[in-house]
């Protein structure tokens, strides 16, 4: 796990205007929680730029000891968040510009790694001098800037799907002031719908509307633009993580199951299980189909689709994230702790807070002592990914094992041994044999 051919400046750009409108600063903020984590991508010599910092030296050793690198091979930067702005225009308002160009001239052949692509970023490494991975010297094309826009939307998903015939719960496409007759007209026909805005993440500012609901007058709606959707009885909420590369287009990287709680992420399970074979290919057929579509754009790099299962066991698909997402930098740090790759392993992401005043250093040695910790000789255990702090005492865990079974008996350990609440989950995993 040493140092890569090429160095990187891992941007954890959060505060973008790809995912949600900059005005939601407060969910922004709460989101940026995570972007220490973001460590994991690096190895040595690289650079990490990030709206939080780390808050001690405890999860910087514990990461890097993981990795088998040295305690002082990753320089990261702090970049104090701006209401409103990206986090590109912070970086120039903080008067880092300069250092990271300094930066990044002792690094021959750096690269700028963002969370996602955005016009902002763009600008950002052309000031340093530096090319956007994974695209190298030839840079992004406005095509591929365009369609990372457009399909971080859900109307752009959905007209795109339309066109794959990639199936989508049945909805409408509407302006927010005539949210209400909409709404009111697709509960003429289905009992419930969900009403989500058009540039959304995580659950964020989705409505669920039954009839005999008060729905707003026309003219009265919050604005913007809204897709209302059928709300779906739904057995599993699903993924496929996906990349496209400049040379070789569109690959399945993993798939696997959300957890979900209030309609938000909340953790996942990989590979799949107890969901038909043909399930999984048809969502990785998606996933391809969309993969081409964006590689014929000039877009590189992450990529996810989400979708879910229905009760009745059709699969529909819910929505594209043309950017990094809440799973794969925990999903690439599994890969990266696997030499082998992930075939034969299973995985699982989750959560729970804890009434505990416990340090980093005591937590990560309760899981040593009780033999939870990860184990690269056996390939599993569990692995802190991300520090809990005063603000946000949770813990959130990656968990390694052979079997579904195995990631289970781990997670019932690791929530005793550090006292954590386990998350209220909008419907529990369903187990299934391995």
């Amino acid at each position: 796990m040493g140092r890569r051919p090429t160095p990187l400046i891992v941007y954890a750009n959060f505060f973008s205007d790809v995912a949600v409108d900059l005005s939601a600063h407060e969910v922004l903020v709460r989101w940026a929680r995570q972007a220490p984590r973001e460590i994991w991508l690096t190895s040595p010599g690289d650079v990490l730029v990030t709206p939080t910092p780390l808050s001690g030296d405890a999860f910087l050793r514990y990461v890097c000891g993981t990795l088998g690198m040295p305690y002082d091979s990753v320089t990261a930067v702090t970049v104090p968040p701006v209401p409103g702005a990206t986090m590109a225009d912070a970086v120039r308002r903080a008067g880092q510009t300069e250092l990271l160009r300094a930066l990044a001239a002792r690094r021959p052949g750096v690269q700028l790694l963002p969370l996602a692509l955005d016009t902002a970023t763009v600008g950002l490494a052309e000031q340093l001098g530096v090319p956007i991975a994974p695209y190298g010297p030839s840079g992004a094309a406005a095509e591929a800037l365009e369609v990372v826009y457009r399909l971080n939307t859900k109307t752009g998903f959905r007209a795109l799907a339309e066109e794959l015939g990639i199936r989508m719960p049945p909805g409408r496409v509407c302006d927010g002031r005539m949210l209400g007759p909409t709404a009111d007209s697709m509960l003429d026909r289905y009992e419930r719908v969900v009403a989500k805005p058009d540039r959304s993440a995580a659950g964020q500012g989705l409505m669920f509307l039954v009839r005999g609901d008060t729905l707003p007058h026309p003219g009265d709606g919050p604005g913007g633009t809204w897709v209302v959707e059928r709300w779906l009885d739904v057995a599993r909420s699903v993924s496929v993580q996906m990349e496209t590369l400049p040379s070789t287009g569109p690959r399945v990287v993993f798939s696997g199951e959300m957890r979900t709680s209030h309609g938000a992420y909340a953790g996942y399970l990989s590979p799949l299980h107890g969901v038909a074979e043909a399930s999984v290919a048809q969502l990785e057929r998606w996933g391809t189909a969309v993969g081409k579509y964006l590689w014929a754009r000039g877009y590189a790099g992450s990529y996810a689709i989400d979708a879910v299962v229905a009760a009745d066991g059709t699969l529909y698909a819910t929505e594209s994230n043309v950017r990094r997402t809440a799973t794969t930098t925990p999903g690439s740090m599994v890969r990266r702790l696997l030499p082998e790759g992930l075939r034969g392993r299973t995985w699982l992401l989750g959560a729970g807070r804890s009434a505990s005043t416990r340090t980093f250093d005591e937590a990560t040695r309760l899981l040593r002592s009780e033999g939870l910790a990860w184990h690269a000789g056996r390939a599993e255990g569990a692995v802190l990914y991300e520090e809990a702090t005063a603000d946000d005492p949770v813990w959130r865990y990656a968990l390694i094992g052979a079997c579904r079974n195995r990631v289970d008996e781990l997670e019932s350990a690791v929530t005793r041994v550090l006292a954590l609440d386990p998350p209220v989950l909008d419907r529990a995993v369903t187990s299934a044999p391995d």
